[in-house]
């Protein structure tokens, strides 16, 4: 039986992972433990762990590692002070992390360096701000790369990775948007009390790389236009990037206003039926580039945070800067765009027996703790 450690330090991470935790939890082969953290923990945004316990996992275990607004370096610290401490008792065979987030990256590194193995889930993609270069650290960190497609396993490839440490699977939230289990929206309508019978959603992230003039103005810009627009809105709290709370000020603004709803959590599978039924999504969120096309929805792409993300699905992205003007005229495009086949580049939704079945081959018994870098000059591996 081999040991596995999910790390989740986020509501989207967790939605992702959780396909390949139900998979591993209905097979004898393996010993399920999550290590939940991060956002999970924080009141602020909902104390998401719940719904960890709510999905009737077991071997939980909560470890706080930050407060709202602390820097990500020393979120960073805590969370592989606390995670190495709870790695030294349990002992596991496998670390599974997933993205660009600092506590995958802290996984990482307590991972590679305590000889335990550690499995990167969708790295080798790009995007903008701090976030890529965390997810190509974790990935130079990890032993085992499971990626969503080939453009990604190329790049891993790039980073010097032997191609036999990388395995295409798909991206693990597909199997979950294309299931047959998501509630209706009637369910979800109801239990969030949104009473819209149309709407679109915004979710807007900080951008790391920006001061926090630049960051409060674009924040200022994207209310504006919200309020200005008359359309109906579902809006979800941004991540705890460093600078959330200035995003968090702006929203203050919506808390009166009787055509938005403010949320500091939406469950991942509740999320994903709204995604599924808006009008159009708004923000720079990953899910405006990734989840929205796979349901056939237009998505407003504010700013530079998703730079360099697929661009296989442009024909469902407007990009705008955050200026309120822009913003308007981007949402009177995305309500005339004609409807389109949705795009399933990332997956078919077979992602969570990919991945158990790799797990349990012979596969992964050849790959060796020491890592060697292999030059794409020579094609040889550098000893």
């Amino acid at each position: 039986m081999r040991k596995l450690v999910f790390l989740t330090g986020t509501r989207a991470d967790y939605g992702k992972l959780k396909p390949l935790m139900r998979a591993c939890c209905r097979l004898c082969d393996f010993e399920v433990h999550i290590y939940a953290t991060g956002m999970h923990v924080l009141q602020e945004y909902g104390y998401t762990v719940t719904e960890i316990f709510k999905d009737r996992f077991s071997n939980i275990f909560v470890g706080k590692n930050q407060s709202i607004g602390e820097w990500m370096d020393v979120v960073l610290a805590n969370t592989i002070v606390g995670f190495g401490q709870y790695i030294a008792v349990l002992q596991p065979d496998f670390i599974i992390v997933h993205g660009d987030r600092v506590e995958a990256f802290a996984g990482a590194i307590v991972g590679s360096f305590r000889n335990i193995p550690v499995i990167h889930i969708e790295g080798g993609e790009v995007s903008g701000t701090i976030d890529e270069s965390i997810r190509h650290t974790v990935s130079k960190l990890a032993h085992i790369h499971m990626v969503a497609n080939e453009e990604a396993c190329n790049r891993i490839v790039q980073l010097g990775e032997p191609a036999s440490r990388v395995f295409i699977i798909g991206s693990p939230e597909i199997d979950i948007m294309l299931s047959h289990t998501l509630p209706s929206l009637d369910q979800v309508k109801s239990y969030y009390e949104i009473p819209f019978k149309n709407y679109a959603i915004l979710l807007y992230h900080p951008v790391t790389t920006l001061n926090k003039h630049e960051l409060n103005i674009n924040a200022q810009q994207v209310v504006n236009a919200v309020l200005e627009s008359g359309e109906n809105y579902v809006v979800i709290y941004p991540n705890n990037d460093s600078g959330c709370e200035i995003i968090l000020n702006a929203y203050e603004r919506l808390k009166k206003c009787r055509h938005v709803k403010l949320y500091s959590s939406v469950r991942f599978e509740s999320f994903l039926t709204l995604l599924k039924n808006c009008d159009f999504m708004l923000g720079n969120s990953s899910s405006g580039i990734r989840e929205a096309p796979v349901y056939a929805k237009y998505a407003i792409n504010l700013g530079a945070r998703q730079y360099g993300r697929y661009r296989l699905s442009r024909d469902f992205i407007i990009d705008s800067i955050e200026d309120k003007e822009a913003i308007l005229s981007a949402i009177r495009k995305a309500k005339k765009m004609p409807k389109k086949e949705p795009i399933l580049y990332w997956g078919k939704g077979s992602a969570a027996d990919a991945f158990v079945n790799i797990l349990r081959s012979n596969q992964l018994d050849a790959i060796q703790l020491q890592k060697r870098f292999v030059d794409l000059v020579s094609e040889k591996t550098i000893f």
